[in-house]
Parts: C-alpha cells; sequence; structure tokens
C-alpha cells in the first residue's frame, strides 16, 4: 500500500520536474543565443586601465628647500607655487654677473675714450702735416727763386757784372732755401711716422673696443642666466591636476632634474585596454565603446575607440622577447588601444584615477 502511494506520489511530482527542467535547458539555451550573438557584434576585454597625464615635479636647479607648499592629494591650478628653494645664493651669482657688467661697460667707455683720443691725435697730425706739404710748396717756390737767381749771378759774376758780395749773397740764399726744404721734408717724415703710430694704436684700441663689445654681451648673458637660475628657486605647477604623495621637507637638498612628485591631470583621462592580437580584426577607429570600472559596475560609461598602438605591449617592455634565440614557444599578443570619453559630462567620471581597472564593450557594428 504505501509503494502505490509513493509512486503516486512521483508521479504528481514528475510534471513539475519536467517543466523546471524544460525552463532551464532553454533558458540556458537563449542564454548561449544571446552570449553567441553578442560576441559576434562586440569586443570584450577586463585588461584595461584608465590613464591620464602625469608631470613630474623636477627642479631645474640644485638647492635646500626653503618651503614646501603643497600637501598629498591637493588639487592645484597652473601657475601655483609648489616649492620655494633657498634663493640666497642665486642672488649672489646675480651680483656678481651684474658686477662683471659694469666692469665689462666700464672697460668699453675707456676704450671708446682712448679710439676718441687716438682719433683726434690723427686728425692734428694729419692736419699737420697739410701745414708742413702748403710750407714745402713755399720754400721749393723760394728755392726756385733762389736758384734762378744763383744761376743768373753766376753768368753775371763771370762777366764781372755784379761784385763777389751779390754772387756769395745769392749763394747763401739758394742754400738756405736748400736747407728749409730738408728741414721741412724732415719734419713730414716725423709727422707721418707720428700719424703711423697713432693709427697703430687706434688700430689697438679698436680691437680693444671690440673685445670689450664682446665682454659686455657675454657678461650680459651671465646675468641673464642669473636672473633665469633665481627664477628657478620658485618652482610652479605647470598645469592643473592633484598632487601627488610629497616626499620632501624643507631643508632638503635636492638636485637639479631630481623627480620630487608628480601632478596627476585628471582633466583629461581615457583607457588604455590591451586586446588580443586575434580580436581586433574586425576593429576599427572611431567604433562605439563603454566603459564598465571595477568601483563602479553599474554605471556604463559612453567612449569611442580612439587609436591603436604602434606596436604590442611585450615590444616595449624593458628586455622584449627575441624568438630567434632559445626554443619558440608562440604566445598570443596583447595591442594596447587607446579608448577615449566621449560624454564629457558625465558627472562619474570625476572619480575615476588613473590605474583603476575596467572592463570594456568594444561594438563592431
Amino acid at each position: 500500500m504505501e509503494t502505490v502511494q509513493q509512486e503516486t506520489k512521483r508521479k504528481k511530482r514528475n510534471p513539475v520536474f519536467l517543466v523546471l527542467l524544460a525552463l532551464i535547458i532553454i533558458g540556458g539555451g537563449w542564454f548561449g543565443y544571446i552570449k553567441v550573438k553578442h560576441a559576434l557584434h562586440h569586443e570584450e576585454t577586463d585588461d584595461a586601465q584608465v590613464s591620464a597625464d602625469i608631470s613630474p615635479v623636477i627642479p631645474r636647479v640644485s638647492g635646500y628647500i626653503l618651503e614646501v607648499k603643497v600637501d598629498d592629494n591637493q588639487l592645484v591650478k597652473k601657475g601655483d607655487t609648489l616649492l620655494v628653494l633657498d634663493k640666497r645664493d642665486f642672488e649672489i651669482r646675480l651680483e656678481q654677473a651684474e658686477a662683471a657688467l659694469a666692469t665689462a661697460q666700464s672697460n668699453l667707455n675707456s676704450a671708446k675714450a682712448s679710439t676718441n683720443a687716438a682719433k683726434a691725435n690723427i686728425a692734428t697730425s694729419q692736419a699737420a702735416i697739410g701745414t708742413i706739404n702748403e710750407q714745402i710748396e713755399a720754400a721749393k717756390i723760394s728755392l726756385r727763386r733762389a736758384t734762378d737767381d744763383f744761376n743768373r749771378y753766376m753768368n753775371l759774376i763771370k762777366e764781372h757784372s755784379i761784385t763777389q758780395q751779390q754772387f756769395e749773397q745769392a749763394q747763401a740764399a739758394k742754400e738756405a732755401a736748400e736747407k728749409q726744404v730738408a728741414i721741412l721734408e724732415s719734419q713730414k717724415n716725423q709727422a707721418g711716422s707720428q700719424t703711423n703710430a697713432v693709427t697703430a694704436q687706434s688700430n689697438a684700441v679698436g680691437e680693444q673696443t671690440d673685445v670689450a663689445a664682446a665682454s659686455i654681451r657675454q657678461r650680459k648673458v651671465d646675468v641673464d642666466a642669473a636672473k633665469l637660475n633665481l627664477s628657478y628657486t620658485v618652482i610652479v605647477a605647470q598645469q592643473d591636476g592633484m598632487i601627488s604623495k610629497v616626499n620632501v621637507q624643507p631643508g632638503q637638498f635636492v638636485q637639479a632634474g631630481q623627480s620630487l612628485f608628480s601632478i596627476v591631470h585628471g582633466n583629461d583621462i581615457w583607457v588604455v585596454a590591451n586586446f588580443k592580437e586575434t580580436q581586433i580584426k574586425k576593429m576599427t577607429e572611431g567604433q562605439k565603446v563603454f566603459v564598465y570600472a571595477d568601483a563602479f559596475s553599474k554605471h556604463k560609461f559612453e567612449a569611442v575607440l580612439s587609436s591603436f598602438s604602434p606596436a604590442t605591449g611585450a615590444t616595449f617592455s624593458l628586455l622584449p622577447p627575441d624568438n630567434a634565440t632559445g626554443n619558440f614557444v608562440k604566445v598570443v599578443q596583447r595591442l594596447p588601444v587607446k579608448i577615449e570619453f566621449t560624454n564629457k559630462a558625465d558627472s562619474m567620471l570625476k572619480k575615476l584615477r588613473p590605474g583603476m581597472s575596467v572592463k570594456v564593450d568594444v561594438n563592431l557594428d
């Protein structure tokens, strides 16, 4: 009797079991159909992270930190002061450069004064030479007259038409005129030599002027460099962003070119997704993308496929694989793809941070 009752109950349950089994099979089939259909028109990967521009804060000059103006995770604007270095050494260097410039300027002024004096001496010598030339011309005229008189008196003395005294006077006048011309010629030669010497001196002073002018240009460059280095003692933000962890303290000595901390530019973020090389066959730039952040899994970010990397990620690694050596093992490579957000008005974008993991879904249609 009990066996009959158990069989009766089992028969009553069998239709329910069959219905449930049928529903599970239909649901599983529908789920599989949806997945297959989605896979035909979409490519997905969870090997993706949020990225942004990260600028290191690097001092251009070495020095001791006088003041730190920012804290960890602080928002800053372009031009905000981040660090202040001790500027006393740079102020001294600027004063030294300015003093050297003043000295060079003084040397140039002295060289110009010497050049003007030399030019004045040259003008005086040339004027003296001009005067001597006029005197020489006058002396030559006197010499010609005395020579003519002497020649005439010589003929007259032979004819005994004049006295010996008159002849000697004519001879003396001729000799005096000759000496006068010789003296003037000597003075002219001396004046010419003096002019040449003054000209050489003027040329030398001119070279000194050029050297002094070049020295001034160099000293001006030194002053500009000192001013520039002095301005580098105040380190400012180059762009808007958020400060990372600040690992420096007042009194710490920093070297030029040393990375101190970073500024993350969160206003413009994007996603870098690493797709398998077998997934990119139908992917093209401009395709619509949906991004799901692990931190906000229920929120869908709208994006677009922007560009493909020129090489796989392994190519840019520190030790890229070389298949020509050792045993070859084929590994599916991944190609970085840049994905940009399109809905800039999405308030959830402000909550994303570089390095966050996301899942991307590319619509291939």
